[in-house]
Parts: C-alpha cells; structure tokens; sequence
C-alpha cells in the first residue's frame, strides 16, 4: 500500500512538471506558401503572427484573415502532437497500457 502511494505521489509529482514543461513548448505554422507564419505554445497560447508586407493592402483582407486562421490551426495541430510526445515521454513507465484506456482526455482544457 505504501509503495502505491510513493508511485502515485510520483506520477502526481511528473504529471505537474510536464504541465510545465508544456510551456516551453513551441511549435509554428504556415499558410500561403509561407506568407503568413504563426507560432503557439503547448499551452495553446498564440506567441506570435508574422505576415508578409504584400498581404497588407485593404483589398486583401479577407484573404489575410482566411491565411491567419489556417497558419494558427497548423501551428495548434503541430503543437498538440509535440506535447502529445513530450507527456508520453514523462509519463512513460509510471502507468500500465490498458487497451482502450486513453489518458489524452487529462491533458486537454
């Protein structure tokens, strides 16, 4: 009972620092053949957009905003699977697999 709890204080104990870590995390996206660029966090957290200058005139705002969400949706999708790696990396070990028992669920907010 005791070794169960030293493993669940530890599993506890590694969860929080890759919660952390999930921070530190960068991934970036692109849309329009690199014309827009757009880097986020393993928290979701949008760190920053880069257009290029010729997307700037009026008449192509609209094309600007479609370019925008698609490179922030590139970016979100490349950092999920980052993370994805990096919680599996410290988790790995503290847990048996159990088939049909996903624990991707804990990790999304």
């Amino acid at each position: 009972m005791f070794d169960m709890m030293n493993k669940m204080r530890d599993m506890q104990n590694k969860m929080q620092e890759a919660q952390e870590k999930l921070g530190e995390i960068t991934a970036e996206g692109e849309s329009g053949g690199g014309m827009v660029k757009a880097k986020v966090n393993g928290k979701k957290e949008l760190l920053s957009v880069v257009l290029e200058p010729e997307l700037l005139k009026p008449e192509d705002a609209k094309i600007t905003q479609d370019l925008i969400v698609a490179a922030v949706n590139n970016a979100l999708r490349n950092v999920e699977e980052e993370a994805k790696a990096e919680m599996a990396k410290v988790t790995d070990g503290l847990l048996p697999k159990i088939p049909g028992f996903d624990l991707d669920s804990l990790f999304k907010k």
